[in-house]
């Protein structure tokens, strides 16, 4: 791919606890070069769902806003949006055709056909079908092929994993996207963008699980041979986690977010018996004294709930640790917590990573970008350059040199611009003064968002 032809791609990741857009072009040596980034704590989100539509609203307004901080040279007009909740279910399904003339080798529009015969497949009223991906592929009694394409054969066929969600949830999506003044380009499910970010070809073949721990859901992927096997959302996450603590231990949302990040621990026996957190009493109340321990246990509760989850998705597609030779991943911002991985493979039976996007960045980032939270945003770029490299949706040929407007305040004023359906932005700035420039804003942004130690 020509660098100088390679569109920007934009990723909005609508989270439980933060929204973050990444704009991203890909270089001479097909690695994600981030133009702009910005994100901000999410409201009106709760389990991975869009329920207040006008927080939502404002949460993805200051994103942008800080996006535009970080790369004033960038709009942004459409993007890749990233879906989960406890709505996403999945169903498997198989479809044939039969061919008008089976001399002629099979052709890519054939497929498409087939494709898109399974979007009239029947799904319980109120639902709505996000993705339909193939598994494997069958010409006559030829079996387990991966690209039909070329093969020539009376009958084509395939498997296919559909995604199915709340008609809805995905409709509020699609308003708190369009009233920020921005085009959704497509909808990907979560799990599958974190898994294009952190696992490789090598980790596909040899079977992998990939675990997204996000704020409001654990997002699961698994992959067999090279195919998508099966995807499933885990009504829990780091909130869960967070609440818990508040509960248990008495403290504010705030203290138990900060001890959770700061001391927290997935094992409760690897946890220092003798330690204590003070906390600060209220309105003259008397300081509170927290254990350590106490808190792991907490954690340890919650974290082996949903990695029980896992464990029984794995045995209902008849994949366990003897088929999984790539273990499991971990990512999203709850994969950073401590002993983490030794409680998942105790729990699991599966070797256990934690997976981080940077395989797909190019080098000269800040390393924020490269941290696990990250990585649903930089999937949905890299899926939207999959769209590309196989024309799967329109991309406009030419790049058109846009300027992010001064202030995102105003909701009605964004929707009412008319906002030119481009995909493609031309950035002509000297690349060392984009740079400094970008890092130096980003830095600034971190320093500001930085926790609150507790004392």
């Amino acid at each position: 791919m020509n660098h100088n032809e390679a569109p920007i791609i934009v990723g909005l990741d609508i989270g439980t606890t933060k929204i973050a857009a990444i704009a991203g072009r890909k270089n001479e040596f097909g690695k994600l070069e981030i133009l702009g980034f910005g994100r901000a704590n999410s409201n009106g989100v709760q389990h991975g769902q869009v329920l207040n539509i006008d927080q939502t609203i404002k949460a993805i307004q200051a994103a942008l806003e800080n996006c535009a901080q970080s790369n004033p040279d960038l709009e942004i007009s459409e993007v890749y949006v990233g879906i989960a909740g406890h709505h996403i279910k999945s169903l498997q399904t198989r479809g044939d055709i039969v061919r008008q003339d089976p001399d002629v080798e099979i052709q890519s529009w054939e497929i498409d056909q087939l494709l898109n015969n399974q979007r009239k497949t029947f799904i319980p009223a109120g639902d709505q079908i996000i993705d339909v991906i193939s598994q494997d592929f069958h010409v006559d009694s030829i079996q387990n092929i991966k690209d039909p394409v070329g093969y020539n054969g009376v009958k084509v066929g395939a498997n296919f994993h559909i995604i199915t969600g709340d008609r809805n949830a995905i409709r509020n999506i699609h308003r708190a996207v369009d009233r920020s003044g921005l085009k959704t380009k497509d909808l990907v499910l979560q799990p599958l963008a974190s898994a294009s970010a952190v696992m490789s070809e090598i980790d596909m073949e040899a079977g992998v699980a990939i675990l997204d721990i996000g704020g409001g859901t654990s997002d699961l992927a698994v992959f067999y041979e090279g195919i998508l096997k099966h995807t499933a959302v885990i009504p829990f996450g780091g909130e869960n986690i967070t609440n818990d603590i508040r509960m248990g231990l008495g403290v504010l949302k705030s203290q138990a977010e900060a001890m959770k990040v700061q001391f927290g621990s997935a094992l409760a026996d690897e946890a220092k018996a003798n330690a204590y957190i003070t906390i600060p009493g209220l309105k003259g109340m008397p300081a509170k004294e927290i254990s350590v321990k106490n808190l792991a246990a907490i954690i340890q509760a919650r974290m082996g709930e949903i990695l029980d989850f896992v464990t029984y998705h794995l045995k209902q597609v008849g994949l366990d640790h003897r088929a999984l030779n790539g273990g499991i991943i971990l990512t999203g911002g709850g994969s950073q917590l401590k002993h983490l991985i030794q409680l998942t493979e105790y729990t699991t039976g599966l070797n256990a990573r934690i997976g981080l996007p940077n395989e797909h960045l190019a080098a000269n980032h800040i390393d924020e970008l490269k941290k696990p939270m990250y990585a649903t945003c930089i999937g949905l770029i890299l899926k939207g350059y999959n769209d590309y490299d196989h024309k799967y949706k329109e991309f406009t040929e030419k790049f058109v040199k846009v300027a992010v407007p001064a202030g995102l305040t105003k909701t009605e004023e964004l929707v009412k611009e008319e906002i030119a359906p481009v995909s493609t932005v031309d950035v002509t700035i000297r690349k060392e003064r984009f740079w400094d420039k970008f890092k130096n804003n980003l830095i600034d942004l971190f320093k500001e968002e930085e926790d609150q130690v507790i004392r």
